[in-house]
């Protein structure tokens, strides 16, 4: 299924997950927040949040520096 991430398309196997796609993308979970359809996902629902053909995701990426 199509799924749009930050603006681009990505491909994902059906019934996948916000973790499926975390992995996917090889992203460490600890250092991102997502959102689906403008909604805010907790961290403790990304194992059952199913991601839907034609959602919308954002992904943000904690960055540390000095």
């Amino acid at each position: 299924m199509k799924v749009s991430v930050n603006g681009e398309c990505v491909e994902l196997p059906a019934a996948a997950t916000v973790s499926v796609l975390l992995e996917q993308l090889k992203l460490f979970p600890d250092r991102v927040a997502v959102e689906m359809n403008k909604q805010i996902i907790r961290r403790s629902d990304w194992d059952r949040a199913e991601i839907s053909a034609g959602a919308s995701l954002e992904v943000v990426q904690f960055v540390g520096g000095g």
